[in-house]
């Protein structure tokens, strides 16, 4: 499968959206310390925040690395083909962007990072890019994005959770 736009590994680039696509920047504090950070750390890069959010994953390795194919899949019936186009592992930063594949509901990248700030602070940023690929997608139109905010949100509150932070 190729990809559906032109632009990867665009997410890198914080803020960056290529034109004719809508962008989303959601960061969320997770908690603080070098111990939450190397928890959400593993769970963004183990797929384990996707799955704990309820969404179905089947990825070709345990962690995100590039290259490696995911399809999510969400409410049992919609299936999102995606390829990992980049990875970051760093002693602050940690994280991985996804891109579109044929027969995703939308065209775009995504990225999930964690970061642990110089106070400690551990926050998880979800950047993206995209637009409708699916005559669905195109018909719900501003609802779409509206569920992709929630996505966005949903996973900064999983991850909390997950590195019990969430209060």
């Amino acid at each position: 499968m190729s990809f559906t736009y032109d632009d990867v590994g665009a997410t890198r680039e914080t803020g960056f959206c290529p034109p004719g696509f809508h962008p989303l920047h959601v960061r969320t504090r997770v908690g603080e310390g070098e111990d939450v950070f190397r928890r959400a750390a593993e769970a963004v890069m183990t797929w384990e925040m996707h799955r704990a959010m309820g969404v179905g994953i089947d990825a070709s390795a345990d962690r995100a690395a590039t290259d490696v194919d995911v399809t999510v899949t969400l409410a049992g019936m919609i299936k999102a083909p995606c390829r990992v186009v980049w990875t970051v592992e760093e002693y602050r930063r940690t994280g991985w962007a996804y891109g579109t594949l044929t027969g995703h509901p939308e065209c775009g990248e995504e990225a999930f990072v964690v970061e642990r700030t110089g106070d400690s602070t551990v926050w998880l940023s979800v950047n993206a890019f995209s637009r409708p690929a699916k005559w669905y997608s195109r018909a719900a139109g501003p609802a779409t994005r509206g569920l992709q905010h929630a996505y966005a949100r949903r996973c900064g509150t999983v991850l909390r959770r997950l590195c019990g932070e969430d209060t």
